[in-house]
C-alpha cells in the first residue's frame, strides 16, 4: 500500500514537473515573440482614428516585427495617443522623421502599426519621441468611394443604354449613318476620297524625297550652291551686276520719261515743234526756203563754171583732182 502511494506521488511529481517545464517554455516563447525579455524604447504617435487597434498588437518595420503596442489613450477631442515599445536592436534604423500608419496583418488580420524608416540624414529616434502619424484611408472611406463609383457606373450604363436606343432608332449622326443608306453611301464616298487624297500625299512625299536626293547629289548645282564657295561667289557677282544693270535701266527709263515730259511741253524748241502747229508751219516754211535757196545756189555755181573769167580756174581744179586720183591708184 505504501509502495503504491509512493509510485503515485512520483507520477504526480513527474506530471507537475513536466507541466511546469511546458509552462516555462511557453512563457519564454511568448515573451520572445512579444519582445518582453529584450530591452526596448518607448515611442508614440497621435492618430485621429485607430481603426480598431488594440494593446498588444504588433509594430512592424520593413516587414519585420520590432515591438508591440503598450498603451492606447485619448489625449484630446478625437485624438488617440498610441505608445509603442520598440526593440533597441532596431532603434538605429528608425529616424525621427519617420512616419507611422495603421495597417493590417494580412488581408483581414489584426491591425498593426507600420513604421517608415525616414531619411538617413535625420537623427536616430530616442526614447519618448513622438513620430508623425500618416492619415489612413479607412474601410468606411473605401466603401464610400466604392459606392460613388458604383453610382457613376450606373449613370454611365444608363447613358449608354439611352444612346444605344437612339442609335437603333436612327437618331443623331451615328444613328443616321447606320439607318440612312444615302448618308452611309455619302460617308463611304468621303472615306474613299480621303483614301485617294492620302495616297496622293504619299506619292508627293516620295517625289519630294527623290527631288531632295537629286539636290544633294555630289557635283550637282544645288550641291555646288550649298558647298562650293567659288560658285556661290560667281553667282553673287552675277547677281550684283544684274542689279546694277537693273538700276541703270531704271535711270534710263527715268531719263526717257523726263525727255518725254519735256517733249509734251511748249517751253522748249522740240516741244514747240511737236505741240505748236504754227511754229511747225514756220519751220516747214523755213526748210522750204532753204531748199529753194540751195537750188538757186547750185544754178549760180553752174553758171559761174561756164563763165569765161572763171572757166580756167575750174578746169585747173578738175585736172589737179584727176592727177591726184591717178597717183593714188598707182600707189
Amino acid at each position: 500500500m505504501e509502495k503504491a502511494e509512493n509510485k503515485r506521488a512520483i507520477t504526480v511529481g513527474l506530471f507537475l514537473g513536466l507541466g511546469l517545464l511546458v509552462f516555462l517554455l511557453g512563457v519564454f516563447t511568448l515573451g520572445s515573440q512579444s519582445k518582453s525579455f529584450s530591452k526596448s524604447i518607448h515611442i508614440s504617435a497621435v492618430f485621429d482614428d485607430v481603426a480598431g487597434l488594440k494593446t498588444g498588437n504588433s509594430v512592424w518595420f520593413s516587414g519585420v516585427k520590432v515591438g508591440s503596442i503598450t498603451k492606447i489613450k485619448f489625449i484630446g477631442p478625437g485624438q488617440v495617443n498610441v505608445v509603442m515599445a520598440v526593440d533597441e536592436a532596431s532603434q538605429q534604423y528608425v529616424h525621427r522623421n519617420a512616419g507611422v500608419h495603421i495597417g493590417s496583418d494580412g488581408l483581414i488580420g489584426n491591425k498593426i502599426i507600420v513604421i517608415d524608416g525616414g531619411s538617413p540624414q535625420a537623427p536616430i529616434v530616442e526614447d519618448g519621441d513622438v513620430l508623425q502619424a500618416e492619415k489612413m484611408t479607412s474601410t468606411d472611406d473605401m466603401l464610400k468611394v466604392l459606392q460613388q463609383n458604383n453610382q457613376n457606373l450606373l449613370s454611365i450604363t444608363s447613358d449608354f443604354k439611352m444612346l444605344s436606343r437612339k442609335i437603333l432608332q436612327g437618331k443623331g449622326t451615328v444613328g443616321t449613318l447606320m439607318a440612312d443608306s444615302v448618308v452611309g453611301n455619302q460617308f463611304k464616298t468621303a472615306m474613299n476620297n480621303f483614301e485617294h487624297t492620302s495616297a496622293s500625299a504619299s506619292r508627293l512625299a516620295g517625289q519630294l524625297e527623290k527631288f531632295s536626293t537629286k539636290m544633294n547629289t555630289k557635283g550637282g548645282l544645288a550641291d555646288k550652291l550649298l558647298t562650293d564657295t567659288a560658285t556661290f561667289a560667281t553667282i553673287k557677282a552675277a547677281t550684283t551686276q544684274l542689279k546694277a544693270a537693273a538700276d541703270n535701266a531704271n535711270v534710263l527709263t527715268q531719263n526717257l520719261k523726263t525727255a518725254s515730259d519735256k517733249m509734251n511741253r511748249t517751253d522748249n524748241a522740240i516741244g514747240v515743234l511737236l505741240n505748236d502747229p504754227k511754229s511747225a508751219a514756220k519751220l516747214q516754211s523755213t526748210f522750204d526756203n532753204l531748199q529753194q535757196g540751195s537750188i538757186k545756189l547750185n544754178d549760180d555755181l553752174e553758171a559761174a563754171q561756164h563763165n569765161f573769167l572763171l572757166r580756167g580756174f575750174f578746169k585747173d581744179r578738175a585736172k589737179a583732182k584727176a592727177d591726184s586720183i591717178k597717183k593714188a591708184n598707182k600707189n
